[in-house]
């Protein structure tokens, strides 16, 4: 099965609209689950305990979309078999006063993942550019009035943005966004259901029903965000999102190939722990296995010494 991630990947100016939110008819939903899905999760398993050992890099796994876009189920469903030790996930929500106290990527820093950790956004900076926009909530903000009322300050959070993941780039971290497009009846069908199924309540909330008035007004800001911040260094992948499966698929696959792209190793061992390693062999081949612990406590005495 042929799937090309380079037919989601964002290069030139796009209108939402114009792309499809359905699964590519040519993909079966049987062999994807039965044994395509799991064969990659189990690759990002393997890769993501080499970047862990090899602790050089770093990637930063970004997600953005309407309410209802799945983006919850997706990070659960792809990264379920991941050593959670190597995981870091953080949802972004309202800013806090203390995060309005300070600059707007200040809190972003704050969760950026260490070096040999696989970071996901649940939203993340670009909130700052699609939804403080549409409500123009910089009017409130306690930035200075000059840059309140600068006709470019669109303009220069898109060039601050983009400098700071070239930033994190030239500095060993990698970033992959994810841009999850549903469809508004599919999403209409997943509210409601939030609303129908007692086991989905605690999802509901009634400001997802609200911001569905401005549908259109952030299917043209989301266009703009996609096209304006799409670099080598950090591209944009436009999914579609109404088939959760086919999402999935997707998503492990951007996952699997860019970890695969870093190509990290498991480190080569110090001479020292090789010389250990040799003489705790040595030392196999005189004592019974029930005498491991006895053995160790020789070796422990003999470097004393």
């Amino acid at each position: 099965m042929k799937i090309s991630l380079e037919s989601y990947l964002v290069k030139d100016k796009i209108s939402l609209t114009d792309i499809s939110t359905k699964a590519d008819p040519k993909v079966k939903r049987e062999e994807v689950e039965s044994k395509l899905f799991p064969q990659i999760t189990q690759e990002i398993c393997t890769l993501q305990e080499r970047l862990w050992a090899e602790n050089k890099h770093g990637l930063i796994i970004l997600f953005q979309g309407m309410d209802a876009a799945g983006k919850d189920s997706a990070v659960k469903r792809v990264f379920s078999e991941v050593n959670p030790a190597g995981l870091s996930i953080v949802s972004f929500k309202a800013p806090s006063e203390e995060e309005l106290d300070h600059d707007y990527l200040w809190r972003i820093n704050r969760a950026l993942p260490p070096r040999g950790v696989i970071g996901i956004f649940n939203r993340s900076h670009y909130e700052d550019v699609v939804t403080v926009r549409l409500h123009d909530l910089i009017k409130n903000g306690p930035l200075p009035d000059e840059i309140k009322n600068d006709s470019d300050i669109w303009k220069d959070r898109y060039e601050q943005i983009c400098n700071w993941e070239k930033y994190l780039y030239q500095n060993g971290f990698h970033m992959i966004k994810i841009f999850l497009h549903v469809s508004k009846d599919e999403q209409r069908k997943r509210l409601a259901e939030r609303l129908i199924n007692p086991d989905k309540h605690y999802k509901f909330d009634l400001a997802d029903i609200r911001e569905r008035q401005y549908w259109d007004r952030y299917q043209d800001l989301y266009s703009e965000m996609l096209y304006r911040s799409s670099t080598k260094y950090a591209p944009w992948y436009v999914l579609p999102a109404d088939n959760k499966w086919f999402t999935r698929l997707l998503i492990a696959m951007l996952v699997r190939d860019n970890l695969a792209a870093i190509d990290p190793q498991f480190p080569e061992l110090s001479d020292d722990v090789q010389n250990q390693i040799h003489t705790v062999k040595s030392l196999f081949e005189d004592v019974d296995m029930k005498d491991f612990g006895d053995a160790i406590l020789k070796l422990s005495k003999s470097k004393k010494k």
